[in-house]
């Protein structure tokens, strides 16, 4: 709760009316609180670090959400704006709170592919085996869209659970030969999996391996290094 003494300035600020009364004083201040967080919420959103700064120094809850339960720091990360990232995670945002489609801070990075917001995030202590709305982890669709530095960073720095299955019945190996191109970039990432534990040998719900999938495409490449585990 915002002290009386700062009220005035803080309205001041924001263009909010004194109140009439004493009386009234508390219901400003909770007023003053909720555009304190709304706006909060909006320099996340535009990468505004250095009002996001400000509005948690005047009291903005640094875990407010939007209507969609999207907080602050996941916005932040939805934008790839690292500067405010940083401020928010100093201040003590919660990086596991998803929002009604199960977005959180560090699931965001697994589908942007920003290796230093994924850095950013990963101080907070993140929990790693939180899912998106698809049952993934943030290397899964990290994976499938080709974002090898990511993958690299995200195998090398944590202990992320290579080898979860989604809701398709597919794991990271699966994915990023099943929605990769076949091409360089996806073939690397099937060799940091590998190297970091993937298991080709977990097929998806049909039975198919990933070994399986690359042979039906034509994927050279991974067909050579999956042959080699198996």
């Amino acid at each position: 709760m915002l002290r009386p003494s700062l009220l005035l300035g803080l309205m001041a600020i924001l263009a909010v009316p004194a109140p009439a009364t004493a009386g009234g004083a508390a219901g400003a201040i909770m007023t003053t609180q909720t555009t304190l967080s709304t706006r909060l919420l909006e320099a996340a959103r535009t990468g505004r670090a250095a009002q996001v700064t400000a509005l948690l120094r005047a009291g903005a809850d640094v875990n407010a959400a939007d209507a969609t339960g999207r907080t602050a720091l996941t916005w932040a990360a939805l934008g790839d704006h690292v500067a405010a990232a940083h401020a928010l995670i100093a201040a003590g945002a919660d990086p596991d709170r998803q929002d009604t489609q199960r977005n959180n801070a560090l699931l965001v990075t697994g589908e942007t592919g920003s290796v230093a917001m994924l850095r950013e995030v990963l101080r907070s202590h993140p929990d790693l085996t939180r899912t998106n709305r698809f049952g993934g982890t943030a290397l899964i669709p990290a994976a499938d869209r080709g974002h090898l530095a990511y993958v690299r960073e995200l195998l090398n720095t944590t202990q992320i659970d290579v080898n979860h299955v989604n809701n398709l019945g597919w794991t990271a190996l699966l994915e990023a030969v099943i929605l990769g191109d076949g091409g360089h970039t996806h073939t690397e990432i099937v060799r940091e999996l590998l190297a970091h534990g993937a298991d080709p040998r977990l097929a998806d719900r049909d039975g198919v391996t990933a070994l399986e999938h690359a042979r039906q495409r034509g994927y050279t490449g991974m067909v050579t290094l999956l042959q080699r585990t198996n």
